[in-house]
């Protein structure tokens, strides 16, 4: 049994962090089963040694028959070549088995983030998502080695204890009630690890999304003067989690501690148990010398015990928090209507913007979240009671309004990968990649190479954004590796990727706030220009207030408050608005000052 990339992980058991674990050992029963089984005979075996080793010392060594000798030391021998086998089969089965979990958690949990999709922000931080892939995943995986060493451990105790029985039943009954005994010690610092643990998570989580916060608005914070504040505060934080860690630390201690030195303590109390019965001549030398080796053999089995109690009460917490996460519902999607078959306009009451099906249209505002806010609403990415054709939004079933409209974040999260897969294509061929070409060499009637139709959607996405500098800069062209959210280019490649990313989908109706706010005059008048032209007669709505973009739509809403305030063209509300005047003549002279200036910074 395996897990691939491409295989369904199944559905979890989301009603509590023991049946999470529980389901990620049924999801691979005959693995989990087979690291039992050589555990078990493993842990077994090692405590058969002392048997053969009394055997050796009673019939061989003492009445000096040096063929018994022989055999039992044989057999001693053959016995430890079979467990050294045993050792690294049970090894490798149990490294499969944290794998699969784990691999197995990150799936369920990557799976139900794609599911919540815009949802996700809205229900948890990232810095909570963050901490289950990074660290509770980790600890979920490694809490499954009770299913291997730790089974074995029960079984070799049982199997140990009913060897005593046959030396001396005082003995035996000391090892049976031993470990029971060390459980009831350590269960309360069991319990106190859970919470510990928990609460550290909790202060983990929330510090992880602040450092992304903080990392992610460095250049504004430091722009306002509040670097040092929020620092400040971010020392404090720390200092606190640094603090809980310590007390998670001692609690974890206090477990490691005791977990190694009432054992010994036990073991010693076996051991002086057994040498008072050999020299009292209740028992043989063999068997004294079986009774050591059995509590040697014992360590094992004990330090395995109290590992598994410390890793599954770690592995529980975990579990719970990635429950919490699963158990996340999206919105309900309650639509019954089919969305207009015909290009139809969409209306947003609230605001009073009407978007004409196949024209470029404009919002333009002081205050960009309002425009933001509009786009949001006509996107049914939040409630309105907006409209596409005479039917509310709310009453579309929401694929249908993925599938057609799409808004163009400036923001958008940019993944690692090649150039090609960034922008969304997939990976292209090795021919024309570099130079985002195709061959000119072929024959006019030869077929097109394999992705030959994708390369050439790709070339004009990028083409329409202004983008081929970007892949003539790059050494690999297409297949030059970029870093995750395009670290590895300038803000304005940034945004002309993700305007590149956008227009390769193609939608029906094209949402952008902002797409080249990052640009300089130059370049932006370029992506004006090309943008109108690659969408024509497709529905486009920008949320912009730079002249070169408005002078290219064809209807311009100029919001005050967030309603319209006036409509027309970009020229007719430069006659007739003296707001929308001054708002646009403000970017004029912005636009005249970034003439030649070096493409990546802000030009606004």
């Amino acid at each position: 049994m395996r897990i691939d990339a491409y295989e369904d992980p199944g559905t979890p058991d989301r009603r509590g962090g023991w049946r999470y674990l529980a389901w990620l050992v049924r999801r691979q029963w005959p693995r989990c089963l087979a690291g039992a089984v050589l555990a078990s005979v493993w842990m077994v075996l090692l405590a058969a040694t002392p048997y053969l080793m009394a055997r050796a010392v009673d019939h061989g060594l003492e009445p000096g028959d040096m063929g018994a000798l022989a055999v039992w030391t044989g057999t001693m021998v053959a016995v430890g070549g079979v467990n050294a086998w045993l050792s690294v089969m049970r090894h490798r089965t149990m490294t499969k088995v944290r794998m699969d979990a784990n691999f197995r958690t990150v799936k369920v949990v990557v799976g139900h983030a794609t599911r919540l999709g815009a949802a996700l922000r809205g229900q948890v931080g990232t810095g909570e998502v963050v901490t289950i892939g990074v660290g509770d995943v980790q600890t979920i995986s490694t809490s499954l080695t009770a299913v291997g060493p730790g089974v074995g451990a029960i079984v070799a105790y049982a199997t140990v204890g009913g060897l005593m029985l046959s030396v001396s039943t005082r003995l035996a009954l000391v090892v049976l009630l031993g470990v029971p005994v060390l459980g009831l010690l350590l269960g309360p610092l069991m319990g106190r690890l859970q919470g510990r643990e928990a609460e550290y998570r909790e202060r983990q989580s929330v510090l992880t999304a602040r450092i992304g916060d903080l990392a992610g608005g460095l250049r504004v914070l430091n722009g306002l003067g509040g670097k040092g504040l929020v620092a400040d505060a971010f020392h404090r934080d720390s200092g606190r989690l640094r603090e809980q860690g310590y007390r998670v630390g001692a609690v974890t201690s206090w477990i490691q501690a005791l977990g190694v030195g009432l054992p010994m303590l036990f073991l010693a109390l076996v051991t002086w148990l057994g040498a008072r019965q050999a020299a009292q001549g209740h028992i043989s030398v063999g068997e004294l010398v079986s009774v050591y080796g059995y509590v040697v053999a014992l360590g094992w089995p004990v330090a395995f015990l109290i590992e598994m109690g410390h890793q599954l009460s770690r592995g529980v917490v975990a579990a719970r928090r990635v429950v919490a996460f699963l158990r996340l519902e999206p919105a309900p999607d309650e639509g019954t209507r089919d969305a207009p078959a015909e290009p139809s306009v969409l209306h947003d009451p609230a605001s009073g913007v009407r978007i004409t099906p196949g024209r470029l249209t404009a919002l333009v505002t002081t205050h960009p979240s309002d425009a933001t806010d509009i786009l949001d609403r006509l996107a049914r990415y939040t409630p309105s009671n907006a409209t596409w054709g005479d039917i509310p939004l709310a009453d579309i079933p929401l694929p249908q309004i993925r599938s057609r409209i799409l808004i163009a974040d400036p923001e958008a999260d940019l993944f690692a990968g090649t150039l090609s897969t960034v922008v969304g294509a997939q990976e292209m061929p090795s021919r024309g990649a570099g130079n985002c070409a195709t061959s000119h060499n072929a024959p006019a009637d030869a077929e097109p190479p394999p992705g030959a139709d994708e390369l050439a959607s790709l070339t004009a996405a990028l083409h329409a954004a202004a983008a081929e500098d970007i892949v003539r800069a790059l050494p690999d062209g297409l297949k030059t590796q970029v870093a995750a959210q395009g670290r590895d280019l300038s803000g304005g490649q940034r945004q002309r990727i993700r305007l590149a990313r956008a227009l390769l989908t193609d939608p029906e109706i094209l949402l952008a706030a902002e797409p080249t706010s990052a640009l300089d005059a130059h370049t932006e008048a370029t992506v004006a220009d090309r943008l109108k032209q690659a969408r024509r007669g497709r529905t486009t709505v920008l949320a912009a207030t730079s002249p070169l973009l408005l002078a290219r739509a064809d209807v311009v809403h100029h919001l005050v408050d967030g309603k319209v305030a006036a409509t027309g063209t970009h020229r007719e509300l430069l006659d007739t608005e003296p707001g929308y005047r001054a708002l646009v003549a403000r970017d004029d002279e912005g636009a005249e000052d970034t003439e030649g200036a070096e493409e990546g910074a802000p030009a606004r």
